[in-house]
């Protein structure tokens, strides 16, 4: 066996950051900037009012209740046509730009209007109310600096400072196939021996957890032809992905197709990782094309995603940071474990109580039970030894983005 860390290592040194690629900003959501953003031009471009109101010369209302005369009224998009002089006061709707003369915005509920004149209650100061040119960002300011994650906001100020195009990582094109003669999937009846496929299922929506779009490659079958005709399409070709999961036929007792065509096709490495579940793990290239051979029992497939797919995806995205992070929680009643000079993931369901984190066993631990898999929000990490009692505190990983989210918040 080979520890955690050496086999993560590896895999990591084989995955390269993609190629930047100018993209429209619309649809860059949730990508990585490959440079850094600049703005040409102020936010917002005019000085501005932030409320209905009017806008005034603030020496005018030095002595309250103070009648100005209203010479004109300013809808936001409009240039104004008049300067304001003292004892005069124009309507002003939010956003729009302020006459010149006027130094100050007196909110509607502060006034009393009679024809063509406001009363003004109160002694309003300079620059009440007013959005100054720049104050949000300034030309040639940098908005956002390289390696900054796009999120909706993000997108947000780039149609303000009319960027439609940005320079991103591109996202990934990943295929996922699920192999084995075993395997079934639908409504169809099951024979004996049979199982239904659930890893592919799992594997893609843990690819859309991670904002991208899966290839589903399908179920194959235990059929040499038919399992090299599915790697050779997903590594070469019009079909090309940028990165290959397959699970199944991944163990050292496994009677599997699987690793005589990818000993065939590709540079591979056959690990035995010292972690429980999930010790197999194969990984190599094809083409170039990183592909992740992960186990064929369920937990076993998902625990081996979040350790060794999930940190090289992120990597090849461009982000900088690359691991899911690690918190400190008490356990709440005993997460037992044996001696095997292996590091377990135990499944666990944490949550937030008393300002701190704790966690209780998620159900069965076996890596064949996918139900307790689904309970679980995190995984905690166990050293080789007996565990952790009740009260000990432990070290998880998060698991799902809108826990992972939560977390950050």
């Amino acid at each position: 066996m080979i520890p955690l860390e050496q086999a993560q290592e590896y895999v990591l040194q084989q995955c390269a950051t993609g190629s930047p690629k100018r993209r429209s900003s619309r649809s860059s959501l949730g990508l990585v900037l490959a440079e850094e953003v600049l703005t040409a031009e102020d936010v917002p471009p005019f000085d501005n009012t932030a409320m209905d109101g009017f806008a005034i010369r603030s020496e005018d209302t030095l002595e309250t209740p103070k009648t100005l005369e209203i010479v004109g009224t300013i809808a936001a998009g409009s240039t104004p046509n008049f300067t304001l002089h003292s004892g005069q006061a124009a309507r002003i709707m939010t956003g729009a730009p302020l006459p010149v003369g006027a130094d100050s915005v007196v909110m509607v509920e502060l006034t009393r209007v009679e024809g063509n004149y406001v009363t003004i209650e109160k002694v309003i100061p300079e620059g009440n109310h007013i959005r100054r040119a720049g104050e949000d960002l300034q030309a040639g300011q940098v908005v956002f600096k390289k390696g900054g994650v796009l999120t909706p906001t993000h997108l947000g100020v780039l149609a303000s400072i009319g960027c439609t195009q940005v320079s991103i990582f591109p996202p990934l094109k990943v295929g996922v196939v699920s192999t084995g003669d075993e395997l079934v999937e639908g409504e169809v009846p099951l024979q004996p021996g049979q199982i239904r496929d659930s890893n592919r299922h799992s594997l893609l929506a843990l690819l859309n957890d991670l904002g991208l779009e899966g290839v589903d490659l399908g179920l194959i079958p235990d059929e040499e032809e038919a399992i090299e005709e599915v790697f050779r399409s997903a590594c070469s070709g019009e079909s090309r992905c940028d990165v290959v999961i397959s699970s199944g036929g991944v163990s050292m007792g496994d009677f599997d197709f699987v690793k005589v065509v990818l000993d065939r096709l590709g540079d591979m490495r056959w690990m035995q990782v010292a972690i429980k579940p999930a010790k197999p793990l194969a990984f190599g290239l094809v083409e170039n094309v990183p592909v992740f051979g992960l186990p064929g029992n369920p937990v076993s497939s998902i625990v081996s995603f979040e350790l060794f797919v999930r940190p090289a995806l992120r990597k090849m995205m461009g982000h900088t940071d690359i691991w899911s992070s690690k918190i400190k929680a008490v356990a709440e009643s005993p997460i037992s474990r044996r001696p095997d000079e292996k590091t377990h993931f135990a499944r666990v369901k944490v949550s937030l109580a008393d300002g701190g984190y704790k966690v209780q066993s998620a159900g069965g631990q076996g890596s064949h039970q996918l139900s307790a898999m689904a309970e679980a929000n995190a995984l905690a990490v166990l050293p080789d030894g007996n565990g952790v009692e009740s009260g000990d505190v432990v070290e998880i990983i998060l698991l799902h983005q809108l826990t992972r989210d939560l977390n950050a918040s």
